[in-house]
């Protein structure tokens, strides 16, 4: 994995040592949790030249120590060729008095030393550009060279970033240092996308229903993904942000009518489930192109169940364990990634029993999510939930209409409905391999849906 937490670092170390792996040694943050961050770290770097190395958190909070003291030590490491520190720091503008303020950084710099780690580069975050004469005085008291002083200032996308750190030329100091030559990247494509994020020619509103809108944060991913392919299309993605519960209490119409197409995200939980179930029910009555994630796609199966089949009381056994029509049930065993047979049950803890991570799909022919992903037989996508589609009732929705386009090992994963211009629901997590220049192909396929939508 390219990402790991604390909770994992200790967990690991934990399980070692009840298998008797320190052969009875105390436990300690150093050696052990020390080690145990040093060991993943290398291993992502296998089979690399250079590897990248994120920290989160802030300099001087008790739970990052350990991991600056693990990267402290691996810029000793014999296996360690070279190390480049960079630290991101928050230049806070006093409004009031029109001035910036330094002594922050300065302060987590010295912090930094105390540690053990010197910075060689400076990525100053600002609202505003900073002056020349205050890049050279952070630069000063932070005893890094002027080039090496980096600012990051308000862009009009993120995806701008990149090129703005490459105009002040942020690889000449790290190239020097890591003695890998001059390096002049290829941002062409790259910066043709980001002008059509930024200066698009068309537009086209995507209806986003969920239920964690006081924090948008919460869908980032999504959001994203929707941007990528908006870039690809070289249109603006405008959300416009419905949350489920008012629709309960207002109707799908009234928030709904203005969307060129409509996404009903994931989640847990029963808060918000039947706004949802109606904007589904609005989107495949008024023939708008619809996208299902998730729980998303769950839901479109209890919706159809509902209101196409007549199964009054049909819902998902998260919400309801005595439905009558359980269209979505807890499956009690499953093949997880390594080919393992997992169990569990109603009891087992919500903390690793999740079917997680990438499964592979073997897509129908002739359906659209195989004609978004470009004729493939199989795709592989990444996954996160407990609850699956009860193939009981396949046969009765596949007769009204509601076919399954997807399977993986047995379960479903995809659902279409006939006659109906777009309509997708998809068990799978497609935002979460979408990047800027490979958009994922069902988020692509159901923007550019929208957007040529009557």
């Amino acid at each position: 994995s390219s990402n790991f937490t604390t909770g994992q670092v200790y967990s690991s170390v934990i399980e070692r040592e009840r298998a008797g792996g320190y052969l009875g040694q105390t436990i300690q943050v150093i050696p052990h949790i020390v080690g145990e961050i040093v060991k993943r770290i290398k291993e992502a770097g296998e089979g690399h030249d250079i590897l990248v190395v994120e920290l989160g958190g802030t300099v001087g909070d008790i739970e990052g120590l350990p991991f600056m003291e693990a990267i402290r030590q691996m810029k000793h490491d014999d296996e360690v060729e070279g190390t480049f520190f960079i630290h991101v720091t928050l230049i806070p503008y006093i409004k009031a008095a029109g001035e910036l303020k330094s002594k922050p950084t300065q302060h987590s710099v010295q912090e930094l030393r105390r540690i053990g780690i010197t910075p060689q580069m400076i990525i100053a975050r600002s609202e505003n550009p900073l002056p020349k004469t205050f890049k050279k005085k952070l630069a000063m008291s932070c005893d890094v060279s002027a080039d090496s002083v980096i600012e990051a200032t308000d862009a009009a996308s993120i995806y701008d970033v990149p090129m703005s750190f490459l105009r002040q030329n942020i690889l000449k100091p790290i190239a020097k240092e890591l003695e890998l030559g001059e390096l002049d990247p290829d941002m062409h494509e790259w910066d043709s996308l980001v002008k059509k994020i930024v200066q698009p020619k068309g537009r086209v509103v995507i209806g986003f229903v969920g239920k964690y809108l006081a924090l948008k944060e919460s869908y980032k991913s999504l959001t994203e993904a929707l941007i990528h392919a908006g870039a690809h299309l070289d249109s603006r993605v405008e959300i416009c942000w419905v949350d489920s519960e008012e629709i309960e209490e207002r109707g799908a119409e009234a928030l709904l009518r203005d969307c060129d197409g409509i996404l009903v995200a994931g989640g847990f939980g029963s808060r918000g489930v039947e706004g949802k179930i109606e904007a589904i029910k609005y989107a495949r009555e008024n023939k708008v192109p619809y996208l299902g994630i998730c729980l998303g796609m769950q839901l479109t199966l209890v919706e159809y169940a509902r209101n196409v089949l007549g199964y009054e009381g049909a819902n998902s056994v998260e919400f309801d364990e005595k439905t009558p029509y359980p269209m979505i049930y807890l499956i009690d065993n499953f093949l997880d990634q390594s080919g393992g047979m997992q169990l569990r049950t109603h009891q087992s803890p919500m903390g690793g029993t999740l079917r997680l991570g990438e499964y592979p799909c073997d897509t129908k022919e002739g359906s659209i999510l195989r004609e978004a992903y470009h004729g493939a037989k199989t795709i592989y996508e990444r996954h996160r939930h407990r609850y699956e589609a009860n193939p009981a009732y396949r046969e009765d929705l596949e007769k009204a209409g509601m076919i399954v386009t997807g399977e993986s090992n047995g379960l479903i994963e995809t659902v279409e409905v006939k006659d109906h211009p777009w309509f997708l629901g998809v068990q799978f997590h497609p935002e979460f391999t979408s990047r800027l220049q490979t958009p994922n192909p069902s988020i692509l396929a159901f923007v550019n849906a929208s957007l040529n939508a009557e």
